[in-house]
């Protein structure tokens, strides 16, 4: 009588922290980092010059002198939000980096927000802003929503 070998049965969905550190990240998941990091970079300096205002770096806002307009009235709230916009996208970046499944929902969680804001835009009537924010939102969100990419992130 021979006694049977034992059979291991890997998941497909869950790939193994070995199989992880022999794939490399795709230039899309490197973009998508980047991205996460160049958000929490412009959130947090605009929550800075919200929340301390009269310093050299208020002269950013000369690129977007409408959203100064709109944000400067609620001051400190608008500072402590972007603040806190930028604590989230440095944790989605970093779990994103480590290829971690919570960076992953983090980051889909991110940009699901943009979108239903880019929604409201179009509602209200700013088309162009909407529109393009919608496109590009949406396209994003698709990528993150692929299954091979989802794969690619341990739980």
């Amino acid at each position: 009588m021979q006694i049977a070998e034992p059979v291991y049965i890997r998941s497909v969905d869950h790939p193994t922290a070995e199989d992880q550190k022999r794939s490399k990240p795709t230039h899309g998941v490197t973009a998508v980092g980047v991205f996460l990091l160049f958000g929490m970079m412009m959130a947090s300096l605009a929550g800075t010059t919200l929340l301390w205002p009269g310093t050299l770096f208020d002269r950013i806002w000369a690129l977007n002198p409408g959203a100064y307009t709109q944000l400067a009235p609620m001051g400190r709230i608008a500072g402590a939000a972007f603040l806190f916009l930028a604590a989230a996208l440095a944790a989605a970046a970093g779990g994103w980096f480590l290829r971690r499944r919570w960076g992953w929902r983090l980051t889909v969680a991110i940009v699901a927000t943009q979108l239903a804001g880019d929604l409201v835009n179009l509602i209200r009537g700013d088309f162009l802003r909407g529109a393009i924010g919608i496109s590009l939102a949406g396209a994003l969100l698709a990528y993150l929503l692929r299954r091979d990419l989802k794969r690619g992130f341990l739980p």
